[in-house]
């Protein structure tokens, strides 16, 4: 666990906006060097203009996380500007919904490469740096923070494509703290899982890549736009509170790390359903009018 994180170094993908900003900020106050990595040029210079402002070292790089060799290049920039981090935050996230059979090729290609291989990248480059590190020096300690979801626990409809991509980060992040505690114990690990919370991921179309264009939405599609607009607009969570909560996280060394704690109950329950062998259980019980509209909408 990390105590003390002046002059630390921080890698932070999705830097831009949302929670990545908000760590961002953290950092800084806290007198990190910062690795500033957003694909959306405009956010990320007003970020490492902020951050520069604050007084502390910024490297801001343009970069497509879901790109094997912008990540790799990313990775060598870091190792010569600061040598290995201590803090990676491998957050950059893309959202989309609809039906599961609706979703293009591009669609998929799309949100797993940013939301899973854009992970998958983080953790592959830049474990070996900090394993490296921590060997030559008892004293060093890192953290890796890898940004899932609640959808990545639980299964609700319309957005199978990003359930998918949150799952396997969920799968990955656990594998990745048990592979860790094989091999050191200066290195942390720690799962975010937010739910509702306003940041710019309901419009994550905006940065959506020419050759992964999508296609006209379908009416499910639609739908799903429009109850995640709703949805995430209306969080009462701000990214500000759980920026705070990553890094408490960690201090603590602590792995899951919930936006909503209350929303547990439904992966309770879905757990429960596993373990009995029930079929899936209603995702709206708790909110009944949600499902009835839902499902009036796509069967109107």
């Amino acid at each position: 666990m990390i105590q003390d994180f002046k002059g630390k170094t921080a890698v932070l993908t999705g830097a831009g906006s949302g929670f990545g900003l908000e760590c961002a900020r953290i950092g800084a106050a806290r007198g990190m060097n910062l690795v500033l990595v957003d694909v959306q040029q405009d956010a990320l210079d007003k970020a490492q203009a902020e951050m520069e402002a604050a007084g502390v070292q910024v490297l801001a790089r343009k970069v497509d996380v879901a790109s094997a060799a912008q990540m790799e290049q990313l990775a060598q920039d870091v190792q010569a500007r600061f040598g290995a981090p201590h803090f990676v935050f491998n957050n950059a996230g893309v959202g989309a919904g609809g039906l599961v059979w609706e979703n293009s090729v591009a669609d998929w290609e799309w949100v797993l490469g940013v939301d899973l291989w854009g992970v998958i990248h983080g953790v592959r480059l830049f474990t070996p740096m900090m394993l490296e590190a921590a060997a030559k020096d008892p004293a060093w300690r890192g953290h890796i923070t890898n940004t899932a979801s609640m959808a990545g626990l639980l299964t609700p409809p319309n957005m199978g494509i990003y359930n998918a991509a949150k799952a396997a980060v969920v799968s990955l992040t656990e594998t990745m703290y048990q592979d860790l505690r094989l091999v050191t114990d200066q290195i942390g690990a720690s799962l975010l899982c937010p739910y509702f919370v306003p940041t710019g991921i309901s419009s994550s179309q905006r940065n959506r890549p020419g050759e992964l264009a999508a296609a006209k939405p379908t009416k499910s599609q639609l739908i799903g736009q429009a109850q995640s607009d709703k949805a995430v607009s209306s969080g009462k969570v701000t990214a500000t509170e759980v920026a705070q909560k990553v890094f408490d996280a960690i201090e603590a060394d602590q792995f899951y790390v919930y936006s909503h704690p209350k929303a547990l109950g439904n992966v309770q329950h879905r757990m429960e359903g596993i373990v009995a062998g029930t079929n899936p259980a209603d995702p709206f019980l708790e909110r009944p009018e949600i499902g009835a509209k839902l499902r009036a909408q796509l069967r109107a």
